[in-house]
């Protein structure tokens, strides 16, 4: 006889491909930069332009999508996000200069601007309380996971396929994620013809009454310091996601290959990182039933750890050292993963969507700004290693900002009704 699965372990699963799937079409640029760099002419400034031009409309789709997600249902927005991510990622194989390469990257940004908030959407649905952090580590790991395979699935499509038939290759699988998606997924998960009434008990109830409209000034005063925080972590992903290849390249004079898989295996240990995370802020919740301390050990210690990591990097250049301590880094700075997305349904779970939209605003403003700092910087110095340095202050910052994070202060329907201008005296 057979294992039947769960309706909920089936929609989880395919949110963890979406995660894998997105974070690949992200990031492929990062290995085929040196070939498209070469083919283009381009120097690390407007390489650093290009890997920026899928933040803009990612910084502005983080509210607006969470919205969108929310107001639409994720069935929808997920099935149409996928779409638009899937034609950009192939449209990169056929651009002629920067301005082309420019508008690919920027819708790609479009198409995957409002994914993780509506994904948040989804997981306050189809996932029980007391498993928000592991089902956003989990998912989060399978991006890091993406992260991890792409430098060389993508460095053997180059080879075999050159790198514009790797962008066409991997646009074509985004493409079959999202009509699988729209025909199994069901916005309310009693309307799905496979879930039982033993996994509907378990799911947290779902709102009755109107849609509840957004309580902006309120929640925008609750979220600001989640945004800083990760505004910080995201400034240190970002420069392992875009230049990271290329560091290990031009760094140590290695082939495309080589490169590739050396920052392979640092994505690996983010892999790792963002499961455990997930599980140590869920067990420190279930023993304490403290959701302050839950999320913030876990993400004070992974800013630290990160930090601490990255400083023999300064001093010691061996190539090995060099990947361990990255790798280290990147590891730490993942376990802020899953304590970081439940933050948003801690504390506003019927905006979840839109609150965790806002967290998100500082990670893709942060995609802005760092991989444009670092081009600039490489290109002026020639010193690989300084965007790492401004990494570990942004660390430093990060570390600091998460002890004014309250997850533990949920919103109420009194500060809800509170006008924007006194929002500080809610608190």
């Amino acid at each position: 006889m057979g294992v039947r699965l769960k309706a909920t372990h089936v929609v989880l699963a395919m949110l963890c491909a979406m995660y894998f799937i997105t974070y690949v079409d992200r990031v492929n640029i990062g290995t085929a930069a040196s070939e498209i760099q070469k083919e283009l002419g381009l120097s690390n400034t407007q390489l650093g332009l290009v890997f920026s031009a899928f933040a803009y409309p990612y910084l502005l789709f983080q509210v607006i999508g969470g919205w969108v997600g929310d107001h639409f249902g994720p069935r929808k927005t997920l099935f149409w996000c996928g779409m638009i991510w899937a034609v950009a990622t192939i449209s990169t194989g056929f651009v002629n200069g920067l301005a082309a390469l420019f508008v690919a990257r920027f819708a790609l940004g479009f198409g995957e601007g409002a994914t993780f908030p509506t994904a948040t959407r989804a997981m306050q649905y189809w996932t029980p309380a007391n498993r928000r952090g592991f089902a956003q580590g989990l998912t989060h790991s399978f991006a890091r996971l993406g992260n991890a395979v792409t430098p060389p699935v993508v460095a053997l499509l180059i080879l075999w396929l050159t790198w514009r038939g790797a962008f066409v290759v991997l646009g074509f699988v985004s493409l079959v994620w999202g009509f699988i998606w729209v025909w199994y997924f069901r916005n309310e998960p009693k309307d799905h013809a496979s879930i039982t009434e033993a996994e509907l008990a378990a799911l947290p109830p779902r709102p009755t009454g109107e849609r509840p409209r957004v309580p902006w000034g309120p929640l925008l005063g609750r979220m600001w310091p989640v945004t800083l925080t990760y505004f910080c972590y995201g400034w240190s992903l970002w420069l392992y996601l875009n230049w990271l290849p290329l560091f290990f390249k031009n760094s140590y004079n290695l082939d495309i290959k080589n490169s590739a898989l050396f920052a392979s295996g640092v994505f690996f240990a983010g892999v790792v990182g963002d499961s455990v995370g997930g599980v140590l802020s869920d067990r420190i919740l279930d023993r304490t039933g403290n959701v302050r301390l839950a999320r913030l050990s876990v993400t004070i210690a992974g800013f630290t750890g990160a930090l601490l990591s990255l400083l023999p990097i300064l001093f010691i250049h061996d190539i090995t050292v060099v990947a361990l301590c990255l790798s280290a880094g990147f590891f730490c700075a993942e376990l802020v993963i899953g304590p970081m997305w439940s933050i948003p349904m801690d504390i506003a779970p019927k905006y979840s969507g839109t609150a965790s939209g806002l967290m998100n605003t500082g990670s893709a403003f942060a995609a802005i700004v760092s991989p444009l700092v670092a081009g600039f910087v490489i290109d002026a110095t020639g010193n690989w290693y300084l965007p790492f340095l401004m990494s570990m202050g942004l660390l430093l910052l990060g570390g600091f900002a998460a002890f004014l994070m309250h997850p533990e202060r949920p919103f109420t329907e009194a500060e809800e009704r509170i006008p924007a201008g006194n929002v500080v005296a809610a608190e």
